[in-house]
């Protein structure tokens, strides 16, 4: 179950999102999209978040204050970003939300920054 607030939601086709860098210029809604995106990653604590939240297959957002050590607004702030770049995707459960990473979109990502090698 998505929540109603689009930074919960996941984005319509992750898997197409991101084109290659190196395969062919960028036109400016793609380089926008990467840049929406890297700059999710950008910061160490949402990268350290993602990294959570993929080991874990899904975490409690009560889960992830103590170990990034920072404050549950500030976690939440966070986890809406990596959430509006379509990295995550949360579920209300009661009063948390539980996070989980979205994998077509992370793999997305890693394609845009690699060759695809000849078959």
């Amino acid at each position: 179950m998505s929540l109603g607030d689009p930074a919960l939601q996941t984005p319509g086709d992750t898997a197409q999102c991101c084109p290659s860098l190196v395969e062919a210029p960028l036109d400016d809604a793609e380089a926008d999209e990467l840049a929406t995106i890297f700059a999710a990653l950008a910061d160490p604590v949402r990268c350290k978040l993602v990294s959570l939240i993929a080991a874990a297959g899904e975490a409690c957002a009560c889960d992830l204050v103590d170990p990034v050590r920072k404050s549950q607004p500030t976690v939440s702030h966070h986890t809406k970003v990596l959430a509006e770049a379509g990295l995550i995707r949360g579920e209300r459960r009661g009063r948390w939300v539980w996070w989980s990473v979205v994998p077509e979109r992370l793999a997305a990502v890693c394609s845009a920054l690699t060759r695809a090698t000849p078959d």
